[in-house]
């Protein structure tokens, strides 16, 4: 029998108190959402989910905000050529974050951003748009064009698509023991991804990698870090709170 890593770690999820949310009266909540699919051979299933969750944990540190447990599954279909991926719908991710921010007003917490985690997750863009003016979506492209030349990121935003640099280098820095050994030799390159959605990723590698972990460095991940948390008070100035 194999025996697979266990990990917890706090961080994770938050520890607050009813009494703790009443006293910081905050008037926007922060929802981190992940996913549950494979990252090639180097980095866990988990890896979109403690990613935004890191994001969310170092920008709550920073900010005022409210912040909540993640969404831990999400629209991961086009991993499923590869065991442990698993999803759920567009309409049900879209209702379950529909369903959370309702809850949020009705308890006095009338805005929320959403920290995505997975690009896949296209319908956080709808739910967004549908919101007008209630939530937010964050990080943005621009967002993560501007913490990737700040960090110094070497490889392109379509090439490095999928535990490439960027996510291995936020791993490296804020959760090193979840870094398997390999990620230096992992490279693969595929541009061109004009099928992905009809094909899955299955289509463009084998290994699951498309981006040049090799070049990932904890100081990048630390970097990248620091430009999000700078960048998320223009998301809080959108949202007038």
């Amino acid at each position: 029998m194999t025996t697979l890593p266990l990990v917890t770690d706090a961080y994770l999820v938050p520890l607050t108190t009813t009494a703790d949310v009443r006293s910081l009266g905050a008037k926007v909540a922060v929802l981190p959402v992940g996913s549950l699919e494979q990252h090639g051979a180097h980095l866990p299933l988990v890896t979109d989910t403690v990613i935004a969750c890191t994001i969310a944990r170092e920008i709550a540190a920073a900010y005022p905000v409210q912040l909540l447990p993640p969404v831990t599954i999400s629209c991961s279909h086009e991993h499923a050529a590869w065991p442990g991926t698993v999803s759920i719908s567009a309409r049900t991710l879209h209702a379950v974050v529909q369903d959370i921010a309702e809850s949020l007003r009705r308890s006095g917490v009338p805005k929320l951003v959403v920290v995505n985690g997975h690009g896949g997750n296209y319908v956080l863009s709808n739910v967004v748009q549908e919101a007008m003016g209630a939530m937010a979506l964050f990080p943005s492209r621009a967002d993560w064009t501007d913490a990737r030349t700040l960090a110094g990121i070497e490889t392109g935003s379509d090439a490095d698509m999928h535990a490439g640099e960027v996510e291995t280098s936020i791993l490296l820095h804020a959760h090193p023991d979840l870094v398997r050994p390999g990620y230096e030799t992992s490279d693969h390159v595929a541009d061109d991804r004009r099928h992905l959605l009809t094909l899955g990723m299955a289509a463009y590698t084998e290994s699951g990698v498309v981006g040049r972990a090799s070049r990932a460095s904890a100081r990048k991940g630390e970097d990248l870090l620091a430009g999000l948390v700078a960048a998320f008070g223009g998301h809080l100035a959108a949202l007038d709170a």
